[in-house]
């Protein structure tokens, strides 16, 4: 499997250092992926962590160029159909996620479990997200799907609070209150090298694979 990274911030540098720790080859890291010769583009997984604005300028180049794409970036959710068409059309297989971590993953299906339980007996949720102030979009991806699979169990919508503070990688707390008690459900990261082991397996798992998938639908069976 050849890589290569769109986006060389935080997480692309990191990224990096995870594909050289497997031995998998990294082409190029870079901040204008559609400067990629496209027959260098056809041999390679695309793994994009760059910024809401330039993921919707070139999602579409990324689509029809790439062997397959991983895409980590987030603020994107209001064009997904428009997204998810491109990359049926040109027939390129697309692994997607707010959180790649396999911690995360866990915690999405426990929320799902959880709120599956409480259905009907009164709790109301609420969601409590903080990260560092560098990151452009609130609420997270990750607080929005938490969210959005707490409303879909639950049948009650959470809202959510978001903190930007410090170089908090992030932390998400779910709490269900009721009239009698309290439950939280939380993930902290540590470090964003979970995000980056998470975005380079799911690149592995692209050979072979068609259509268009979240990575929580891959891994949580």
């Amino acid at each position: 499997m050849k890589v290569i990274i769109s986006g060389y911030g935080r997480m692309g540098h990191i990224i990096e250092g995870v594909l050289l720790h497997k031995g998998i080859e990294l082409v190029c890291a870079t901040e204008d992926v559609c400067a990629v010769p496209p027959e260098t583009a056809r041999e390679c997984v695309c793994i994009d962590f760059t910024t809401p604005a330039a993921f919707r300028a070139n999602y579409k180049w990324i689509a029809e160029h790439f062997k397959a794409v991983v895409v980590g970036t987030t603020g994107w959710d209001d064009i997904m159909g428009d997204v998810v068409a491109a990359f049926y059309a040109a027939g390129t297989p697309m692994i997607y996620s707010s959180n790649f971590s396999i911690g995360v993953n866990a915690t999405y299906a426990a929320l799902e479990k959880v709120s599956d339980i409480l259905k009907g007996y009164g709790y109301v949720p609420h969601i409590e997200e903080t990260h560092h102030v560098h990151k452009l979009d609130a609420p997270s991806g990750t607080a929005k799907e938490m969210a959005r699979l707490v409303a879909g169990h639950l049948g009650v919508k959470p809202d959510i609070t978001s903190i930007r503070e410090g170089e908090v990688p992030g932390k998400h707390v779910v709490k269900f209150k009721s009239e009698v008690d309290k439950i939280k459900i939380s993930h902290e990261a540590f470090s964003r090298q979970g995000f980056a082991e998470g975005a380079v397996v799911a690149a592995q798992m692209t050979e072979g694979l068609t259509g268009v998938h979240s990575f929580k639908e891959l891994i949580i069976k």
